[in-house]
């Protein structure tokens, strides 16, 4: 269960979450949770959560190690800050900074050489789900952002479904719709990594998860976890989220 704050939450804010949330989580919830704060509130966080089993990611990685990049952040930064893994090719990603699949394949890379989990992400937008291209663009997202990766490398990511028009929109997926795009991406996985590798990769639906609709979709086989956003800024609510796991 993956929270991903975006750009909310100051230090203090972060200290504060951390405070409520971390006594929340209990032996018994048999799931990884990872949380992704802004990247200046990395440290703060990997320092709150030290004594759980809850890790930290970066919510963006650059694929150079240094370099000429002003205000970007490579994937020893992150792993120097104590994160542990990283968001890569998020839907806000390629629609507001105009990343590409070659540029989300080069990021995804870039993590697995600095030894950070990579969640890829993908998904398609309204139009294109409304003109039944959504397995279209999906197929097209792993060939170009994923698929160039070699076997070594793919075991080592998480992949998240997330339609664009399901974000923050209030809307989500049903747990069908979801099935069904979780699907297409393991059978596009099957074809280029092969079947084992289908089975063993995890992929996370995205998309206005709240309490209320997390049951129904951890109910899909197809669906190993939840992306989370806003639901995740509320220790109560996404406990909740957790839980459902």
């Amino acid at each position: 269960m993956a929270a991903n704050w975006k750009m909310y939450k100051n230090a203090q804010e972060t200290s504060a979450f951390f405070e409520q949330f971390t006594p929340l989580m209990s032996d018994g919830i048999h799931c990884e949770v990872v949380i992704f704060p802004a990247s200046i509130s990395i440290p703060g966080a990997v320092q709150a959560a030290e004594e759980s089993a809850i890790r930290i990611g970066g919510q963006n990685i650059f694929w150079a190690r240094e370099g000429a990049y002003t205000g970007e952040i490579s994937g020893e930064m992150l792993r120097a800050a104590g994160a542990t893994w990283v968001l890569v090719g998020h839907s806000e990603r390629r629609e507001y900074f105009h990343e590409t699949d070659s540029g989300v394949l080069k990021k995804t890379q870039a993590a697995i050489e600095a030894h950070l989990t990579p969640i890829v992400c993908m998904g398609e937008r309204l139009e294109d789900h409304k003109n039944g291209r959504a397995e279209e663009v999906l197929i097209r997202q792993f060939a170009g952002g994923i698929a160039g990766l070699t076997e070594e490398q793919f075991a080592d990511i998480a992949i998240a479904y997330e339609p664009v028009w399901a974000i923050g929109t209030g809307q989500t997926a049903t747990p069908e719709i979801a099935a069904k795009a979780h699907r297409c991406i393991r059978s596009e996985t099957e074809k280029r990594f092969g079947r084992e590798a289908a089975e063993q990769v995890r992929i996370l639906y995205g998309g206005s998860v709240k309490p209320d609709n997390i049951v129904g979709l951890m109910h899909e086989q197809e669906i190993d976890g939840a992306l989370v956003g806003g639901a995740s800024l509320d220790p109560q609510t996404f406990i909740k989220i957790v839980n459902a796991a």
